[in-house]
C-alpha cells in the first residue's frame, strides 16, 4: 500500500505582539529619560578600581579642569519640596547685595550641570538663552583671598543642607597647586572627608592564566 504522505506546513510566527510590546518599551524610556548634560568643561578623570557608586542626592562636586577652572554643582535635595539650589543661590546674592528674582531663581535650580560662573555675572548667564552665550560665562568660580567666592558657595551649600558631601572631579591633567589651593578651602570649612570620582579601570584578563 502506499504510503499516505501527510500535508506539510511551514510554521508561520506572528511578530506583532512582540514589535508591539517593544515599541512601547522604546515610547516609555523615551518620555521617561533624561539627557545627560555636557560639563562646562572637558575632564578626563583618572581611573581606579572602586566601585561605589556617586550618591544621587546630598552632594556637593567640585569638578577641576585642565586649565585650572573651578567649576561647582549640587543637587536640589531629596525631596522636590527642599528646593536647596535656590535657597543657596539668595544667600550667595545677599553676601554680595545681589537680589535675584523668582524666575532667575527658578532657572539656577533647574540648570541641570556644573557652573563656573562668578556672581557678578550670575544675572547675565541667567537671562542669556543660549548656549554659546552662557559658556562665555563660565571663567571658573574665583577663588582668590581677596574674593574667595568658592569658599562662600561651600559654607551656604552646608548651612542650607548640613547631610551633603564634598565630591572632587579632577582632571588628569589638572595642576596640583589648584587642587591644594580647593583641599585647604575645604579643610578651612571642617570638611574633612570627600570622594574622589573617577573612571573604572578595566579589568585585564589574562588568557593564559585562566586556560592553566
Amino acid at each position: 500500500m502506499p504510503k499516505i504522505k501527510l500535508p506539510t506546513k511551514s510554521p508561520h510566527i506572528d511578530m506583532t505582539p512582540m514589535v508591539d510590546l517593544f515599541s512601547v518599551v522604546l515610547t516609555f524610556l523615551m518620555l521617561t529619560a533624561t539627557m545627560r548634560q555636557t560639563e562646562p568643561a572637558p575632564v578626563d578623570t583618572p581611573y581606579s578600581i572602586s566601585e561605589k557608586p556617586t550618591p544621587d542626592f546630598n552632594t556637593m562636586t567640585l569638578l577641576l579642569s585642565p586649565d585650572d577652572r573651578v567649576f561647582l554643582n549640587f543637587d536640589n535635595g531629596p525631596d522636590t519640596l527642599l528646593k536647596y539650589r535656590p535657597k543657596i543661590l539668595a544667600l550667595m546674592g545677599g553676601r554680595y547685595s545681589i537680589e535675584f528674582t523668582d524666575a532667575e531663581k527658578r532657572q539656577f535650580e533647574k540648570y541641570p550641570s556644573s557652573m563656573g560662573v562668578p556672581i557678578l555675572k550670575m544675572k547675565e548667564f541667567l537671562a542669556a538663552k543660549d548656549a554659546k552665550d552662557k559658556a562665555a560665562f563660565q571663567t571658573g568660580i574665583p577663588i582668590d583671598s581677596t574674593d574667595n567666592q568658592l569658599a562662600l558657595w561651600i559654607l551656604f551649600t552646608r548651612q542650607v543642607n548640613p547631610n551633603v558631601q564634598a565630591c572632587i572631579k579632577g582632571d588628569s591633567k589638572t595642576g596640583y597647586p589648584i587642587v591644594k589651593k580647593v583641599l585647604d578651602i575645604l579643610q578651612d570649612y571642617k570638611v574633612s572627608r570627600f570622594n574622589l570620582i573617577t573612571s573604572l579601570e578595566a579589568a585585564r584578563i589574562n588568557v593564559t592564566e585562566i586556560q592553566q
